[in-house]
């Protein structure tokens, strides 16, 4: 049996892995590499970015994990498409094994390396890893691919079996793994980049210490899951997109268990599969609205509005408490990215694509397809997005979502002392109260940026030039 090479991307993880358990079984000796490829590192708008942060530790974690079991990692810094191709020939591998990605920029690299290898007699294979379905496996009954997510939801669910979610087992299989350079793993300052502090503890222990944590919690999430001075959500969407845990493994964990936090939770890992199955379908959502006829709407520049956006000064509490969590940790709440992008679109009327280039510049979670799919919903350009006149209220959605202004608080300190009936829409509070609260509106917390209800009828002009007829 031949040698092989396996090509761990955004999957760090050495259990339940389909790349690496298709290589295990099918050759006699498996070499394992990551590349920190100089094509993504260098589109990076930063020099310090945590995702890398947590890249590298979870590297750290994935190569001891392999040397444990006999293995090794190869760890490379330079252009993918030709790193793979050198390190492959150079090894003596007969193939390479990768988890498909379906982002447009990847696949064009697949390609090209699959080209590459094949003319040096290299066969190039891929699996399904980081999605339990693919575009072509959850189809309307015309055998058309879902644009709306209740009856994709439904398909999807009536589709999962046990085989979907059952692991990739690797331990049985580890005596393959070939050993690799004892080097360690690569400093952020050997890729040009500095430290970065971590919000979240990073690598497979990491996302094992949070999958036990929320597995005492997930009874509660449908009921505190929007709410975010809450501890609702499982917090382990960093460890999704780069893989430091299975999709399968948390599919299967809500799907087994019976009662509604579990299911909601079930239902929010669907809509990842679903807008998955979006980019894979429309790979031109990432520059156009899904809905074509919204790419008529016209948005303005506000240079101003952006930029009090941007650093969390709009003047409505929790948007800029939003923002500044972003800023400050690279997190945000889900129900906050939805406040957040549709204040930036329908308060400020800023095109939704700067917004969206904005998050996939900070959020440690970024993943194209899910960003690009909620910012669309929030601009209702997109599949099954909130309908073009439903606007959030920002203050109605702050007095909703965190009536005790306790999330505020934490991240907007100058509003500490001002009292719950007040917090939400600050500038309406007396001056000699404001005063006494020691924030006064205007200086040490910015008056609103815009008029919400004067925004909102902008906005519902805006649309009305593409609204479908009889809307």
């Amino acid at each position: 049996m031949s040698a092989a090479l396996a090509w761990f991307r955004r999957d760090l993880r050495d259990e339940d892995h389909a790349a690496l358990h298709a290589a295990l079984i099918a050759h006699r000796a498996v070499h394992c590499a990551f590349v920190f490829d100089t094509e993504i590192l260098e589109a990076l708008g930063s020099k310090r970015d945590r995702r890398l942060a947590f890249i590298r530790q979870s590297l750290v974690e994935l190569k001891a994990a392999l040397e444990s079991r006999g293995g090794g990692l190869h760890l490379l810094h330079g252009r993918a498409r030709e790193e793979i191709p050198r390190l492959a020939q150079a090894l003596g591998v007969a193939a390479v094994y990768a988890n498909r990605d379906y982002e447009p920029q990847a696949i064009a690299r697949d390609a090209e390396v699959k080209v590459r290898l094949a003319a040096l007699g290299i066969a190039f294979h891929t699996r399904k890893d980081q999605v339990i379905f693919e575009l072509e496996e959850v189809r309307t009954k015309a055998g058309e691919p879902f644009s709306v997510f209740t009856p994709y939801k439904n398909a999807w669910l009536a589709k999962l079996e046990a085989f979907f979610v059952k692991a990739y087992p690797i331990a049985k299989h580890a005596s393959r793994l070939a050993p690799g350079p004892k080097a360690p793993v690569l400093s952020l300052a050997d890729i040009g980049f500095e430290p970065a502090e971590l919000p979240i503890p990073a690598g497979i222990s990491g996302a094992a210490t949070l999958l036990a944590d929320f597995r005492r919690r997930i009874a509660g999430y449908r009921d505190k899951r929007d709410f975010p001075g809450l501890k609702g959500p499982s917090y382990l969407s960093t460890h999704l997109r780069f893989g430091t845990i299975s999709i399968r493994q948390l599919v299967a964990l809500a799907w087994k268990l019976d009662h509604a936090g579990a299911q909601t939770w079930l239902s929010e890992l669907v809509w990842r599969d679903f807008y998955h199955a979006i980019l894979a379908w429309r790979p031109d959502v990432v520059e156009r609205s899904f809905r074509r006829e919204y790419d008529a709407v016209r948005f303005d520049a506000n240079p101003k509005g952006w930029k009090a956006w941007c650093e969390g000064r709009t003047g409505y509490p929790l948007v800029d408490a939003a923002m500044r969590q972003l800023n400050s940790t690279g997190y945000m709440h889900n129900r906050l990215r939805m406040v957040a992008a549709s204040f930036l679109v329908k308060d400020l009327g800023i095109d939704w694509r700067r917004g969206e280039r904005y998050f996939a510049a900070t959020l440690n979670d970024y993943d194209l397809a899910a960003n690009n799919g909620g910012w669309q919903w929030a601009a209702s350009t997109g599949c099954d997005a909130q309908p073009w006149f439903r606007i959030f209220n920002p203050v109605t959605q702050s007095e909703k979502f965190d009536p005790e202004g306790a999330f505020i608080r934490r991240y907007v300190p100058e509003l500490a002392r001002v009292g719950n009936d007040w917090i939400h829409a600050p500038w309406t509070l007396p001056p000699l109260e404001q005063h006494a609260a020691g924030c006064e509106v205007g200086r040490d917390y910015p008056a609103p940026v815009v008029d919400h209800a004067e925004a909102r009828i902008r906005t519902l002009a805006r649309y009305a030039v593409v609204r479908p007829q009889g809307a």
